[in-house]
């Protein structure tokens, strides 16, 4: 079972850890997060997308402990659908140009506060979400603007165990990584 969150207003000169330690649901944008950003077409038009695994399994990790994952992205994608129902991803927000919106509707939906939030993102795009939510993440390779801007930072790039990096940080901040990696080794 996930750590319950304080009740109490969180401080805005709180640092990343405590801020994950809230958490009771992450949101992931895809292009530059989820994958590299790049974006391959066919002669046809059809777009591919590559996801790292590592990046999977740390969704995996999150849910098992009771965080909730959404992903909000400006593009639509069959191929971004099928990586969600993979991965148990209920929240998807697919075609959103203004993800202040998709996030108010995901919390009303969900029932969690802004400040029990997260969202990691690289680009333009995603800083007026990250904004609201109380803890903000971004890959290494996300435009410097984002970086400026957030609480936490990956070292790894999108698209290459980013998003692994923060559900492990989010793990660690609940006090659960541990118990993860003991359950995995038979301890």
């Amino acid at each position: 079972m996930a750590q319950q969150p304080s009740s109490a207003a969180l401080s805005p000169n709180a640092s990343a850890s405590e801020r994950a330690s809230r958490l009771r649901l992450m949101v992931f944008d895809v292009d530059g997060v989820f994958t590299d950003g790049s974006l391959f077409f066919t002669a046809e038009g059809d777009a591919m997308k590559s996801f790292n695994s590592l990046d999977g399994h740390g969704v995996k990790m999150l849910q098992s402990v009771g965080v909730q994952t959404a992903i909000i992205t400006r593009r639509k994608s069959g191929i971004v659908a099928a990586r969600a129902k993979e991965l148990g991803i209920t929240h998807l927000y697919q075609g959103v140009e203004d993800k202040t919106v998709a996030l108010t509707e995901l919390l009303a939906a969900t029932g969690i506060a802004a400040s029990e939030c997260g969202y990691m993102g690289d680009d333009w795009p995603d800083l007026a979400v990250m904004r609201r939510c109380g803890f903000a993440a971004a890959p290494a390779n996300a435009h410097p603007e984002v970086i400026q801007r957030v609480y936490w930072v990956a070292e790894a790039r999108g698209g290459h165990g980013a998003v692994r990096e923060v559900c492990d940080a989010i793990l660690r901040a609940q006090h659960r990584y541990d118990d993860l990696l003991a359950a995995v080794l038979g301890a």
